[in-house]
């Protein structure tokens, strides 16, 4: 006998409820504010919108589902299972953040604040949220397969990310590493730089695409679906021991940017959640490139 699907909604601690568990109370976060020329009352309608939101969103479920509700925080330790609708409520950044603990399950994204997201991938409203839910369990439901990136080490450690993947120094100071990909003819090059990144079309919309900008790249940023990576090195530094000639490139189908850490501890991580890296020691290598699952973003 097959389970019902399970409706999961995902969201964060609003700034509001960050505030109270800071101060205290609502009149110690509200002076808080106004030394700092900021006033509580926005702050609390887009709680009082988020509130809203998850309400009624949780009231669209169908009966017969089952639901669930899980904090950005603690996606981590939450078991997500084959049967779940995943209903991202809240932010783009929200949707990325849930993507790597997902394998193939479809998601809703809900925008909580329309018109201040920019609803990249939160491209729904809440009163549209029963409509999806059952279209997302129906055959030949309209989705998207966003491509992800992922890293996996020799110790079998694996991370993947929708925007990007981070490779450096924890402190954010200089990593010491041996980079090579596929389509390098020559040897691995020593580099020290502040970190590595790799990112998908959907993050070539954020980061990925400042460092483009930056390098004034020949390269075509990828779109969304496409099955494409785009890597740079970020201030590779040029010494007798390092070199700075790999320092950007793509990734297709298959390829994969290799590099070999040759420092005490290098952190990968994904989407900004450094909360949740691969820990790299000296003598330890990791393989990142197109990951194999795809995030399926209901349209």
């Amino acid at each position: 006998m097959s389970l019902a699907p399970r409706a999961v909604l995902v969201h964060r601690r609003t700034e509001y409820e960050e505030l109270l568990a800071r101060h205290g109370t609502h009149g110690q976060a509200a002076f808080f504010l106004s030394s700092r020329g900021r006033s509580i009352d926005e702050v609390h309608r887009r709680h009082d919108r988020t509130q809203q939101a998850l309400r009624q969103v949780a009231a669209a479920v169908p009966l017969t589902w089952r639901s669930s509700r899980v904090e950005r925080a603690d996606l981590d330790r939450f078991l997500f299972a084959p049967q779940d609708v995943v209903v991202v409520i809240g932010q783009d950044g929200l949707v990325a953040n849930t993507a790597k603990y997902l394998h193939g399950q479809p998601v809703v994204g809900i925008d909580t604040d329309p018109g201040h997201n920019p609803g990249v991938l939160v491209r729904h409203r809440c009163a549209d949220a029963s409509a999806l839910l059952r279209a997302a369990t129906a055959a030949g439901s309209g989705t998207e397969e966003l491509t992800m990136v992922e890293a996996v080490a020799d110790d079998t450690q694996r991370l993947l990310a929708l925007n990007e993947i981070y490779l450096g120094s924890p402190g954010h100071q200089t990593a010491r590493y041996r980079l090579t990909s596929d389509d390098d003819t020559g040897p691995d090059e020593a580099q020290a730089s502040s970190g590595v990144l790799v990112g998908t079309g959907t993050g070539a919309t954020g980061w990925l695409r400042s460092l483009w900008q930056e390098r004034s790249s020949p390269a075509r940023l990828p779109a969304p679906c496409e099955r494409r990576l785009l890597w740079f090195v970020r201030e590779a530094w040029p010494s007798p021991t390092t070199g700075t000639t790999k320092v950007a490139g793509e990734l297709e189908r298959g390829q994969a940017l290799r590099l070999t850490v040759e420092s005490d501890r290098i952190v990968v991580f994904g989407d900004g959640m450094e909360g949740d890296a691969l820990q790299l020691t000296w003598g330890q290598s990791v393989r990142l490139g197109i990951a194999q699952t795809a995030l399926r973003l209901v349209t």
